[in-house]
């Protein structure tokens, strides 16, 4: 089969360290249920095929003849301890090139066992697939650097948890699934002419204008660094708690990447953990920035050869570059807040009032999002804003607005009227188990427009004291 895809593969021409080539496991009735169209207009796909030939497609059945499908090497610190891992149960079918001449993974995730499955069955269950086809959709309309997902196929297969669920194939689309976790794999094996090879390979995908620069190790180690701290800041901006922020979920490109255990918070609390597995709180909301600054020492330290043929001058240039982040970091943070409560002109003395707001939400245990609809008064206010604390914040902020004709209209394009609410999510994909669509559809709907007015159920908070948990590995 050809398809009509501007497709290529640059990453089975690395060394074969890095990679295993494995099929995907054979299903006898994949069913497609959900394709992305706008995506794929995005990424110029355009499939002429049946929908029984689509589900073959997407769950890796039915291959074009010049697809290599392979699993990635990689290592990672999860939850601080390190690993040799890999795709265990992901397959990159392909690269495309899009219109616009940007190359693109398309990764199939749930395929089935790999050398990397590390005992796993290398399957998913239609829960966890639908839901990060959801909530990557929800990010990439918030302009938040996102993996995409382009398709689910159900299998009609089992997949055994903790019960029998039913099983699916996400196909997932990045523009590279090269992790701080793969620089990890390559320095574990010592080879200092394997590290130049991989180096010069991503170099020469994603940051061309390093191309024979002599200090091109240390701009990408600072490219690399602005781009996660600008990630995370708009992860906090928005409330947004990832869950699992291991080395290997940290993509260098800058994308969010691995939606199972993540959650948006609905009241405001800083220290708000979702993750089943999270026991101690390492990747809270409040904890993001820290846990993105240590995974980057952990980039830094494999290219420290790269970085100087002297070890201190290299441990220095390290130093220096990850100091970088803090400041970039509050930046973007302050910047993207100050916009929320419509301040256009932000500087440094604003941040004890964006600082006051926040203090005031979590006092009141009030909801993050509808806070901010509040005061664009998109919404009815809440009790506690005629509490005396509030008052007298209140007060201080339409003080420092009084001069800005436009600050509603700043604060409308950036505050979504709908997130994926834990608990709307979950009855959604429960119903979509049980094949009824229509709640999962009306949230879809919902998030690819977040700043179109929705369902008002779709903005009602959970309950104030309801511990929601959320799971890897489903």
């Amino acid at each position: 089969m050809k398809l009509q895809w501007n497709s290529d593969n640059t990453y089975c021409q690395l060394p074969d360290e890095l990679f295993s080539y494995v099929q995907a496991s054979e299903i006898s009735r994949p069913e497609l249920v959900l394709f992305n169209e706008s995506l794929a207009e995005k990424l110029g796909i355009s499939l002429t095929l049946s929908k029984e030939e689509q589900a073959k497609l997407f769950s890796g059945n039915l291959l074009d003849e010049t697809w290599t499908p392979l699993a990635q090497a990689y290592a990672g610190h999860q939850f601080g301890g390190f690993g040799m891992l890999g795709d265990g149960r992901a397959l990159l079918l392909t690269e495309i090139i899009d219109p616009l001449g940007q190359r693109f993974d398309i990764q199939l995730k749930g395929s089935g066992r790999t050398p990397y499955s590390r005992g796993g069955d290398g399957k998913a269950a239609l829960g966890p697939m639908l839901r990060e086809y959801l909530i990557s959709e929800a990010m990439a309309a918030l302009g938040i650097p996102t993996t995409r997902s382009l398709a689910v196929v159900k299998t009609n297969e089992p997949v055994i948890r903790e019960e029998k669920l039913q099983g699916a194939i996400l196909t997932r689309v990045a523009q590279s699934h090269i992790r701080v976790g793969t620089f990890q794999w390559i320095s574990q094996k010592g080879d200092s002419g394997l590290q130049k090879t991989f180096f010069d390979y991503v170099i020469n995908r994603h940051f061309p204008k390093l191309i024979n620069q002599e200090d091109a190790a240390k701009q990408l180690l600072l490219t690399v660094i602005e781009r996660q701290a600008k990630l995370i800041a708009v992860w906090q901006s928005i409330g947004f708690v990832h869950g699992v922020m291991n080395t290997d979920n940290m993509l260098i490109s800058g994308e969010t990447i691995d939606y199972g255990p993540c959650a948006f918070i609905d009241h405001y609390n800083p220290e708000a953990v979702y993750s089943s597995i999270d026991q101690y709180g390492r990747y809270a909301l409040h904890n993001q920035p820290n846990a993105a600054l240590w995974n980057l020492t952990r980039f830094a330290e494999t290219l420290l050869s790269l970085l100087d043929t002297n070890s201190e001058n290299a441990t220095k240039i390290a130093e220096e570059a990850l100091a970088t982040f803090a400041p970039i970091y509050y930046q973007e943070y302050y910047r993207l807040l100050g916009q929320k409560i419509g301040i256009m002109d932000l500087t440094s003395a604003d941040y004890p009032l964006i600082d006051r707001l926040l203090e005031l939400m979590q006092e009141h245990q009030a909801d993050y999002t509808n806070t901010f609809l509040v005061l664009q008064k998109s919404m009815t206010p809440p009790e506690w804003f005629n509490q005396p604390d509030f008052i007298e914040w209140n007060s201080l902020w339409l003080k420092r607005i009084s001069n800005q004709e436009g600050y509603l209209d700043l604060m409308k394009k950036v505050n979504p009227l709908v997130i994926p609410r834990n608990h709307i999510v979950e009855a959604a994909l429960q119903d979509a188990n049980q094949g009824d669509y229509r709640l999962f559809t009306e949230l879809l709907q919902s998030l690819q427009s977040p700043l179109n007015p929705p369902s008002s159920k779709l903005q009602q908070p959970g309950p104030l004291n309801e511990r929601f948990v959320t799971y890897c590995g489903t």
